[in-house]
Formats: structure tokens, C-alpha cells, sequence
């Protein structure tokens, strides 16, 4: 089993496009076949807020399908907040918990975050299972 962290953009990504690589890891979480997905409830907050924005137009069943999966399937932590230098600081949670749990953290953009060998984009994780 892999234990992994999806940025919000993953999530946003499969939401939108359900052939694409991010669909794709959600659907091997759905299926509960060899990961498990590491969150906390700042990052659910994350999720819940952005997928709800109008423009996106993401429908709220599918957002609610989502999130719920989540709920359902993922291991909650609290992470300690760490000192590294972040690109965007909003975005330390997701390394933070990431780091905590020993997940791989999957963003579709990995320059937002300090280079980490347990960071990865959502084809360089595919191609590692």
C-alpha cells in the first residue's frame, strides 16, 4: 500500500477532465487499490471551499461525491507544522502532512513546493505503481 497527499489542483483536475491521470488516481482510491489517502481538516476545508467555486462549474453532487470519498477512505491527521521553506505557504499543509504520514504528495505543481524525491506529478506517481 502507497499512503499518499492530493493537492487540491489533483482533485480539481480529476473533477474536470475524468480521462486524465488525476481521474485516474481517484478512481484507483474509489476502488481501494494500493493506496490510501492521508488528510487533514485543513486540507478537506481546502477542498471543499475551491471545488465550490462557480467558475469551475463543478457540479455539487460531483464535489459531494468527492469529499465524501475522502471522509470515508482517508486517515485524518493532525501534522506538526515544519520550518521548511515553502514557494507558497499555503501550500504547507499538504507537504506537512505528507511529510508526517511518509505519503507521497501528488501536485500538478510541483513548483510550489521544495524539491523532495516524495513529490511528485500524477503521471510520475502512476508510472511508480
Amino acid at each position: 500500500m502507497i499512503n499518499i497527499v492530493i493537492d487540491t489542483n489533483i482533485l480539481v483536475s480529476a473533477a474536470l477532465s475524468p480521462e486524465g491521470n488525476p481521474a485516474k488516481i481517484i478512481a484507483l482510491l474509489a476502488e481501494n487499490i494500493q493506496i490510501q489517502i492521508f488528510c487533514a481538516s485543513d486540507i478537506l476545508a481546502e477542498y471543499d471551499r475551491v471545488l465550490s467555486y462557480e467558475k469551475l462549474k463543478i457540479s455539487s453532487a460531483k464535489k459531494d461525491r468527492l469529499i465524501n470519498l475522502i471522509q470515508k477512505i482517508g486517515i485524518f491527521i493532525k501534522p506538526p507544522a515544519s520550518i521548511t521553506p515553502m514557494p507558497d505557504e499555503s501550500d504547507r499543509i499538504f507537504y506537512d502532512t505528507a511529510k508526517a504520514s511518509g505519503a507521497v504528495l501528488i501536485t500538478g505543481n510541483i513548483k510550489h513546493y521544495p524539491v523532495e524525491p516524495f513529490i511528485m506529478s500524477p503521471t510520475d506517481f502512476l508510472l511508480k505503481l
